[in-house]
């Protein structure tokens, strides 16, 4: 909206009764001509005046060209303006787009220029989307690490990502400790050594408390040693993922191939499927290192085989149940998959 002072508006007064029009066929001394004056408002899309806005008034003819600067009202003035000429006029402004328009004034014309409006000037904006591998595997471990079959089993390497981000060492570490560590996997020691207790299975430690608690140290070693060097060092050393990459989609017999495949296949970090080496290397090294704490009668190369064969079985099991039937009783951050 344009602003008109009461001094501009004395002025438009002054030179109305000024003006005296010629008769019908008297010519225009040129002489007698006088010089006009050019007013205006700058404002902005919202009507509200844009101080310090530069102000050109030029004729490139007559090399005559003014410049001002606008006042705190957005006001400008331009004295002693020739008359019977065209000018061009432009303004500008800091984060506006340029205002140009071109004018004649008459002899002691006292004109206003109208509609001297600034629209802001459209900023040329770059939105760079990058991603940050790190920054994606840190969210995703945070979701796998929440994740428990019924609310509290541990089922934390399970990926359920379309296309996961590679896991750091650091979280290859951080993920085996804390499998290693939950109280759900000492209850399960516990369990799995008074199973064997029962049956007076491998390791042969023989029967009564001092027999129990060594086959919970002998479970409990073989399970810490099977994670760390199959869940993080070789996975580190290797470059490889040691999760399990849930398919859940496609047919039967694919998704039965993918699950019973998975502990001889896995992805590298790079995302290539290559042979597991990692889980491969984890139960062998792990079923070596039991001869350290076995009984001599459980000992031998058939004991590193024998376990590793038992390992890898009990492997494919698991990753029947993940692909079939435990991803639909596993809570993610509270809600079932």
């Amino acid at each position: 909206m344009l602003k008109v002072t009461y001094i501009q508006i004395a002025a438009i007064i002054a030179s109305a009764f000024a003006f005296t029009p010629t008769t019908a066929g008297q010519s225009i001394d040129p002489s007698s001509t006088k010089p006009a004056t050019v007013v205006g408002t700058v404002t902005d899309a919202n009507g509200d005046p844009v101080p310090n806005s530069t102000v050109v008034l030029s004729n490139a003819d007559s090399n005559d060209r003014r410049t001002v600067v606008t006042s705190t009202n957005g006001f400008f003035e331009f004295h002693d303006v020739k008359a019977g000429i065209t000018y061009d006029l432009s303004v500008n402004a800091d984060e506006f787009q340029d205002w140009k328009s071109n004018l004649t004034v008459d002899s002691g014309q006292f004109k206003i220029v109208s509609g001297v409006q600034l629209r802001i000037q459209p900023e040329l904006t770059q939105v760079r989307v990058t991603y940050d591998a790190v920054d994606v595997a840190t969210e995703e471990l945070k979701v796998e690490e929440s994740q428990r079959v019924l609310g509290f089993i541990p089922n934390f390497y399970v990926t359920y990502e379309k296309d996961p981000a590679p896991l750091t060492t650091q979280m290859k570490f951080q993920l085996a400790l804390k499998v290693s560590m939950d109280p759900v996997t000492f209850a399960g020691i516990s369990f799995v050594a008074a199973t064997r207790q029962a049956a007076n299975t491998t390791p042969n430690f023989g029967q009564g408390w001092d027999a129990y608690g060594k086959r919970v140290g002998a479970t409990a070693a073989d399970g810490f040693s099977d994670i760390m060097i199959g869940g993080a060092i070789l996975p580190s050393l290797l470059h490889q993922d040691p999760r399990y990459f849930y398919q859940g989609t496609g047919s039967t017999g694919s998704r039965i191939r993918h699950a019973v495949f998975s502990p001889f296949i896995t992805r590298s970090d790079k995302g290539k499927w290559m042979p597991n080496y990692s889980s491969i290397g984890g139960d062998v090294a792990s079923s070596a290192l039991s001869n350290l704490y076995y009984p001599r009668s459980d000992r031998g190369v058939g004991l590193v085989f024998g376990n590793f064969a038992i390992g890898t079985a009990e492997r494919i099991g698991s990753t029947l149940a993940q692909e079939f039937l435990i991803s639909r009783f596993t809570r993610r951050g509270g809600n079932l998959k």
